[in-house]
């Protein structure tokens, strides 16, 4: 036999029309769309679609009868009207999500079955859609094992069996019962053909042979009592064995109970034995703990003999006694450093010990302090090693930081250790070294601005002023050439505002022409050599407090080194005092204030030579303005918040004032500018000025990497000239207006053109503009001059064409005739006309300058107007007195003659 094999399908198909039972339309679908494919239907169920036109359908529960169970939904209509019905839709039953009874606690006809998408059905009444969703339960319990889910549904109807597999579905319903089939084994198959063929009667008679094998089966019995009364004797013998046995056991329990005693007391012996072992092996456990702390202790806490004697009597001036020093302190500081347990700050030796530390850690400071205090005052009170005599150089101070970066170690010792002691160490060192450096910069300044006046007349002169008692002061009398220069200067942290400059007067600011290049030349040289000289020191100073004073500063780049004259033992020693942690922004504080307090004179004294030089002459601004910005990039770049950056900043904001001051006094000079009342106006001054200065600011500026404050000067200079060649023009009495803006556009035209300034670029097309235009308007008022009494005639004459005379009337207007048009051409023969070129020719060579040379130009312009001129007479005698045969007296060739001879002849 074999299982049969189930395939389940939910079909539903629609009928139009109702009322037969449900039995016989169950047996119907079972006929006509189920048996053909092997199916047997389970229950059945009448629905239409919720919210639709009422159209009845069914949906059944069906089951095959072949291997793999499946389940399925199918949609089946009734065709025609006749009783046939045909499959419309089919879904498997794996596919059934949920089942949605829509209400649990009241009757209701309406359930959804969720497959790809929710199908809402209603049921013809309550009774049928109750009977379909058990069918459905129950499905489920025995073949998905409860995949599907039911919501809204009715305790009643969800009966769970217990073993559904091994029962039918619904007692009421037509399923094939669970068959209980075992299949015969080998041996059970070969004993029934035996049988079989010893029975062939079996087959034809059957009572007989049921007849024999019931005999057999009692002789069978009968052998089976047989044998059980055999054995009575064998069952008695067994009975006496596990008796004795059972004696044997009772004697063995006895004597285990008897030593279950003994071994009891062994455990209680061995017990005591064990806790006394616990006890032993604990006490031993603490005295090694205790061995261990205080050994702990005593190589912690122990500082050798020789470290003190390092501490209270090292000799701190020799390189041997330092490193002894420096030894002894970091052996102090990891004593003292020792982490220890609460409960060994109680212990006295420790209080003791800790107490010893602290009294040579004082000691030791206050010893390294005063030794460090008198080689301050010491330094503070030498001097440099200078250059030659003769050069202009500043003393270097590195035999000074030789001496002093052996005791860097200490230093960062007692930063960590004595903050006190460290910050008044680093007060004095500023204190003594300012003085020094404010010498040392102060003479070397003096000299520079010596050598800056020696080398000009402007200078000697103030120099002379000077020696007459003119300029009174201390150090450097120059020092007040000015005072408040620097008033709008911005503060630094630690670097306030001591430097107060006047503005340099008016002299200077519009140089002459004859201004000797070589003299700035030679202050842009001196300039740069003070710039090179400061900054290094400047540089030098800061790498060793940062190495002395153990500031971590973080930088833009790597620190500039500036000491490579010292040891490299020196430059390459470990920090290994260095124990705290670092504070980059406080130690960025410490040295932006030492480095002002100790270069407190750089910025004062920059001014001072910076207005020097202005006042000596306004372009210098130009040298120190691309020299200051150069220098003030290198060192943003090194470090944008370092002293040096911030000071040359301020000192470059000074430097941009003179020079916007510089640039307002041309603006100003412009403004004023007069034009020469007696003689040609020629090329303004305040042109030349412009000329000159961006002559000299583009050869200055040629390889400069900023050039913004130019360009800006520039464009005021420009925007000043332009009004100012207007002012000039309608001012001069000799040249006419378009002949002084002429000359000057050209001029300031071929100016821009040379130097090719990109930012006035827009402003160069506007000067050649302005020169077209000027110089075009100059030829229109020009042209009629030679020949006035024609230009009138033809005037009149298109004056009537423009009224509405026609053209070829015009000839009988008794003022336009052609007897007064022959009179007119009369008057000017050939050598009138000649003589009347000449005579506007000198009269246009008395308004240009030779500088310039536009003579020419104007000359070759006048004869091209000229020429055009000439054509458009002619053309108006062939339009307005055609067929006259009336021509002028000279020709095109004529007047191209004339204006040859005389451009040559002058």
């Amino acid at each position: 036999m074999f299982a049969p094999h189930l395939i389940w399908n939910i079909v539903s198909w629609e009928n139009e029309e109702g009322g037969q039972p449900m039995t016989a339309i169950k047996h119907t679908l079972q006929r006509d769309v189920f048996t053909p494919n092997d199916e047997r239907v389970l229950c059945v169920v009448s629905v239409w679609k919720a919210g639709k036109k009422k159209k009845n359908s069914f949906l059944c529960a069906a089951v095959a009868t072949e291997w793999p169970v499946q389940v399925s939904v199918v949609k089946i209509k009734k065709v025609d009207r006749g009783d046939q019905y045909k499959k419309q839709a089919t879904w498997l039953l794996r596919d059934l999500a949920l089942v949605d009874g829509k209400d649990s606690t009241k009757e209701t006809a309406e359930f959804d079955l969720h497959f790809d998408k929710a199908y809402k059905w209603v049921a013809s009444n309550a009774a049928e859609r109750n009977g379909f969703i058990a069918c459905l339960w129950k499905l489920n319990h025995r073949y998905l094992h409860k995949k599907i889910d039911f919501l809204n549904v009715g305790e009643s109807l969800l009966e769970v069996e217990a073993s559904v597999e091994s029962h039918n579905i619904s007692p009421g319903e037509d399923e094939e019962p669970q068959e209980d089939y075992q299949e015969l084994s080998t041996r059970e198959e070969t004993d029934v053909e035996c049988l079989m063929e010893e029975c062939d009667s079996a087959i034809a008679n059957a009572e007989a042979f049921a007849e024999k094998l019931s005999r057999e089966l009692q002789v069978l019995d009968g052998a089976n009592i047989q044998w059980i009364i055999a054995s009575e004797k064998q069952v008695v013998t067994l009975m006496d064995f596990l008796d004795e046995a059972l004696g044997e056991v009772g004697h063995i329990e006895s004597t285990l109970a008897s030593y279950e005693d003994m071994l009891r007391s062994v455990k209680e012996q061995m017990d005591q034995v064990s806790h006394s072992n616990q006890l032993v092996q604990l006490s031993q456990a603490n005295s090694r703990r205790l061995l261990q702390e205080v050994d702990y202790l005593v190589n912690q806490l122990n500082l050798s003999k020789g470290h003190e004697a390092a501490l209270t009597q090292g000799d701190l001036a020799t390189s041997r006694g330092i490193t002894a020093c420096t030894a002894a302190a970091e052996a102090l500081t990891q004593c003292m450093g020792v982490n220890l347990h609460p409960g060994h700050l109680k212990l006295r030796a420790i209080q003791e010990q800790q107490a010893k530390f602290d009294g040579l850690k004082q000691a030791f400071s206050k010893r390294l302090a005063c030794h460090l205090n008198k080689m301050f005052i010491h330094q503070g009170n030498s001097v440099g090693s200078g250059g030659s005599a003769g050069e202009l150089s500043l003393p270097k101070h590195h035999q000074h930081h030789r001496d002093l970066l052996p005791y860097a170690d200490l230093l960062g010792w007692l930063k960590t250790t004595d903050s006190s002691i460290y910050s008044e160490l680093a007060k004095v060192y500023a204190q003594m070294l300012s003085k020094l450096y404010e010498k040392e910069i102060r003479n070397f300044l003096d000299a520079a601005k010596q050598r800056i006046l020696t080398s000009s007349k402007e200078g000697r002169r103030l120099a002379v002023q000077v020696g007459a008692g003119r300029y009174t002061g201390s150090s450097s009398s120059l020092n007040k050439l000015g005072a408040n220069t620097l008033a709008g200067l911005p503060s630094t942290p630690g670097h306030p505002r001591t430097l107060a400059t006047s503005p340099p007067s008016d002299v200077g600011i519009m140089s002459a022409p004859d201004q000797d290049v070589t003299e700035r030349s030679a202050f842009d040289k001196v300039f740069e050599q003070v710039l090179a000289e400061l900054e290094p020191m400047c540089l030098a100073e800061q790498d060793f407090l940062c190495k002395f004073f153990n500031l971590q500063v973080l930088t833009n780049d790597a620190p500039h080194s500036v000491e490579s004259e010292l040891d490299g033992a020196i430059q390459s020693r470990p920090h290994s005092l260095l124990t705290g942690q670092d504070f980059p922004r406080v130690d960025a504080e410490i040295l932006q204030r030492l480095m002002a307090e100790v270069f407190g004179a750089v910025e004062m004294e920059l001014a001072s030579l910076i207005t020097t030089g202005d006042r000596l002459d306004g372009l210098n601004s130009l040298y120190m303005l691309v020299n200051m910005s150069h220098h003030v990039l290198t060192a943003q770049k090194a470090d944008s918040t370092s002293f040096l950056s911030t000071t040359l900043g301020n000192v470059l904001v000074l430097i941009k004032r003179n020079f916007d001051r510089h640039i307002a006094g041309m603006e100003r000079q412009m403004d004023e500018a007069k034009v020469p009342k007696k003689g040609k106006a020629g090329i303004l001054s305040f042109v030349t000025a412009f000329e000159e200065f961006a002559g000299l600011a583009e050869a200055i500026f040629r390889n400069a990497s900023r050039r913004g404050e130019l360009d800006k000067a520039y464009s005021k200079l420009i925007a000043a000239i332009f009004v100012s060649l207007e002012k000039a023009a309608l001012e001069s009495l000799k040249t006419p207006r378009d002949v002084v803006l002429m000359e000057n556009y050209h001029h300031l035209f071929a100016t821009l053109s040379r130097l090719k300034i990109g930012c006035l670029e827009n402003e160069r097309r506007d000067a050649k503009r302005e020169y077209t235009e000027h110089l075009h308007a100059y030829v229109i008022s020009s042209l009629g001059q030679p020949l006035p009494k024609l230009n009138e005639f033809f005037e009149g004459v298109e004056v009537r064409v423009a009224q509405g005379v026609k053209e070829d009337e015009v000839g009988y207007q008794l003022a336009f005739s052609k007897q007064e048009l022959r009179k007119v051409l009369r008057e000017y023969p050939g050598k009138e006309v000649k003589k009347g070129l000449e005579n506007l020719y000198r009269k246009v060579e008395k308004h240009f300058c030779e500088e310039e040379n536009l003579l020419q130009v104007v000359w070759r312009s006048l004869q091209e107007v000229f020429i055009r001129q000439y054509k458009h007479f002619e053309e108006l005698i062939a339009r307005c007195y055609p067929g006259s045969g009336i021509c002028m007296e000279f020709t095109i060739n004529d007047m191209l003659e004339y204006f040859s001879i005389i451009a040559q002849s002058h």
